[in-house]
Order: C-alpha cells, then sequence, then structure tokens
C-alpha cells in the first residue's frame, strides 16, 4: 500500500534534524592578566629580599651590638674630649689619651687582683688540710660520726665525677681559648670603633646632618646632646654608687681583719656596677673567697652583707641616685633594664637607662603639656568628710539666699 501524506510527514518529523547554525560569534580562549606575571616576580622577588636581609641581620647582630656598645662609649668619654680639643689638642690625640688612661686603669687594676688573687689560691691550696681537718672534726663532734681526712681526700681524688670532670676540662681547652680569642676580638671591635666615633665626632655629624633638611638638623643636634648629657649623668651615678658600695665594703673587710681590703673594696664596687646582671655575683665572690682564707665563717658574714647591701642598693639607694643624675622615673629605669635584657641580654641591660633618658628628654619638648587642676585627687591631698558636707549646706544657703 502506497504511504499516505500524513504517514510521510510523520516519518520526516522523526528523523534527528541537522544541527543549526549559531548566531553568536565564537568567544576567544581566556588569556592571563599583563599585570600578573610582574605581580608574581615582584612577589617574588619582595620575599627574597626578606629572607636576605633576615639572614645577613642574623649574621651581623653581634656586630651591631658591638657598635651599638662603642656608640654609648664614645659618648660617654665625648665631654672630656670636647675639653681637651677647647683647649687647642686634637681630637685624636685627646681621644688617645682618654683611652690610654682608661687602659692603664684597668690594667693596673685587675693587674693587683690577678697577683692578689694568685697570692690567696696558693694560701687555699697549702691550708686545705687544715680546713678540710676543722670540717671534719666539726661534723664528727655534731654527728657522732667517725670520719677521717685521709679517707675523703681518698674517695674525691678516685671518684668518676671528679675523673670526668678533669677528662672534660682538658678536652675544653680548645673551647675556653677559642672564648677568649673571641672576647679580645669583640674588645677590640669595641674600641676602635669607640674611638673613631669619639674622635670624629664633628664629622660624623656633618655627614648626618648633610642628607637632612635644616629643621631635622637641628632635632638631631638637638638628640646627640641630650644622649651626651644622659650617658655622662649614667656613669656619674654608677660612678656615685661604685664608691659608696667600695666605702661599705671596704669597713666590712677592714673590721673582719680580710686582707687586700682596698683592693677588694674597689673591685666591688666597680663590677656590681658596671657588669650587669651578674655584676653582684661576680663582685661578692672574690672577698668571700679570700674572707675564707682566714676563718670560714668569714665568708659566710661577707655574703650575709652582700645580700643585704645589694637590696639596700636596688630599692633605696639606685632609684634615688638614677632618678636626680638621669633624671628618669625609679620604676621606669627598673622597667628599661628589664626590657633591655629581653631584648639584647646584657648589653641591653647596660645601655637600657641612658637611652631611655635619652628618648623621655626627647620626646618631652614635642609633648604639649597644661596646667594641672586643683584637685585633692591629682596633688594627694585628702578631703575630710565633715568639711565637704559644710561647703555643700553653705552652698544650698547661700542658693537659698
Amino acid at each position: 500500500m502506497a504511504p499516505t501524506e500524513e504517514t510521510l510527514s510523520s516519518d520526516a518529523d522523526d528523523t534527528p534534524s541537522a544541527p543549526r547554525a549559531s548566531s553568536d560569534p565564537p568567544q576567544p580562549p581566556a588569556r592571563m592578566p599583563r599585570w600578573l606575571p610582574r605581580a608574581m616576580v615582584l612577589a617574588l622577588a619582595l620575599v627574597a629580599c626578606y629572607r636576605l636581609a633576615t639572614w645577613a641581620f642574623d649574621q651581623l647582630t653581634g656586630l651591631l651590638l658591638n657598635i651599638l656598645i662603642a656608640f654609648f662609649l664614645a659618648l660617654a668619654i665625648e665631654p672630656a674630649v670636647d675639653r681637651m680639643a677647647a683647649r687647642g689638642m686634637r681630637r685624636g690625640l685627646a681621644t688617645g689619651l682618654v683611652f690610654l688612661a682608661i687602659l692603664i686603669g684597668a690594667a693596673g687594676f685587675f693587674t693587683l687582683l690577678g697577683s692578689m688573687l694568685a697570692d690567696q689560691i696558693m694560701t687555699m691550696v697549702q691550708d686545705f688540710p687544715k680546713y678540710l681537718d676543722d670540717v671534719v672534726s666539726w661534723i664528727n663532734d655534731t654527728f657522732h660520726t667517725h670520719l677521717s681526712r685521709l679517707e675523703i681526700q681518698d674517695s674525691l681524688l678516685h671518684s668518676d665525677w671528679l675523673q670526668s670532670y678533669v677528662k672534660n676540662s682538658a678536652d675544653n681547652v680548645l673551647d675556653v681559648s677559642t672564648q677568649v680569642l673571641g672576647g679580645l676580638f669583640k674588645t677590640l671591635t669595641v674600641t676602635l670603633f669607640a674611638f673613631y666615633f669619639a674622635a670624629d665626632g664633628p664629622r660624623l655629624r656633618r655627614a648626618l646632618c648633610s642628607v637632612l633638611p635644616p629643621t631635622r638638623q637641628v632635632e638631631v643636634l638637638r638628640a646627640w646632646e641630650i644622649a651626651v648629657a644622659k650617658t655622662g649623668g649614667y656613669i656619674y651615678s654608677r660612678g656615685l654608687m661604685a664608691l659608696i658600695s667600695g666605702v661599705a665594703h671596704y669597713i666590712l673587710l677592714e673590721a673582719l681583719g680580710v686582707p687586700y681590703a682596698p683592693a677588694l673594696a674597689v673591685w666591688v664596687g666597680l663590677i656590681s656596677q658596671f657588669i650587669p646582671t651578674i655584676g653582684t655575683y661576680l663582685a661578692g665572690a672574690l672577698p668571700m673567697l679570700i674572707a675564707f682564707t682566714i676563718e670560714p665563717w668569714y665568708a659566710l658574714w661577707v655574703l650575709i652583707f652582700v645580700v643585704i647591701y645589694q637590696q639596700f642598693e636596688n630599692y633605696l639607694l639606685q632609684p634615688r641616685i638614677t632618678a636626680r643624675t638621669v633624671d628618669i622615673h625609679p620604676a621606669v629605669s627598673f622597667g628599661s633594664v628589664i626590657a633591655g635584657t629581653a631584648l639584647l641580654g646584657a648589653v641591653g641591660a647596660l645601655i637600657a637607662i641612658p637611652a631611655t633618658a635619652t628618648l623621655q628628654a626627647f620626646l618631652g619638648a614635642y609633648i604639649k603639656r597644661y596646667d594641672v587642676t586643683d584637685d585633692p585627687r591629682v596633688h594627694g591631698r585628702t578631703r575630710r568628710r565633715g568639711a565637704s558636707a559644710l561647703a555643700r549646706m553653705r552652698a544650698a544657703l547661700a542658693r537659698r539666699g
């Protein structure tokens, strides 16, 4: 049977139709923004510079600390150099003379102490059996024991810890020598930089001011003068406390009959004031050692006196002297020492007070201050309740009248 027209039309509808051409033009593929590669390169360069700067700072931390110490040392001796230069002497020669005087004083002081310490060590070694006999006799009488000095000496000489200590000390000789050489090199570095800072102080200030506008130059010069004044005041306060400490310990050592009392007093005064953190313990150890050679109980008396005097100095003497010479509040000076120790260790503790005093004096000129209101809560005066109630009654009667 021949297909009808309806059948042909239905078959034509069932067949898939050819795809129609889209009227929208084809979209080009997405491209990377032009600024993105440059931004990535710049970010990588910044990260590399940061890592390089961090590495360089870690490597140069010791040198920067030495330069900082040298700068404050130069500020401390600059007044003396300026006085010599004002009389016609060249600054280089004046700086050299100041450093020569410091070197001669330090060498003579440590030479005297070294010879004294060597003599006392020889005395202690010779009298060690006598000290040990006294200790053993006291222990036997007190605790009813039967100890013998020869047995104790034999057990000490053949003990494992003593042999291991001697072996470790022999192995660490090279390390100790390296540390000594490193300390000498650091001392030489600080001295060299301090010499140049003090001798070329005007030239250094001119070089610094030449890259600043006139208004900034005045501020830099003013900050420099304040730093010199505060550092000098700090050195003066430390010297004064060293003198007081030396006199106090000299009286004690002379009363106990300890030999070399003047030298030991100078040692205690200087070391306790100019070596932060551990200076007190180093200063008190030597007098205790010398006193022990005379009478073991004298060492205990020296220890008690050192502890008591240190508390007196920390809480009464040092805050008052520092507040007058450096013009800084005792609480601020104490906090600055703690912060300096946390940041830079012993160096930070040594320079914390003059640095804080300089910053406080410099910023004080740019802080606007106003007159304080006449209020008892500000001036520390307490109001009496009866007086305040009477004043309110008078004010009420005046309003009614």
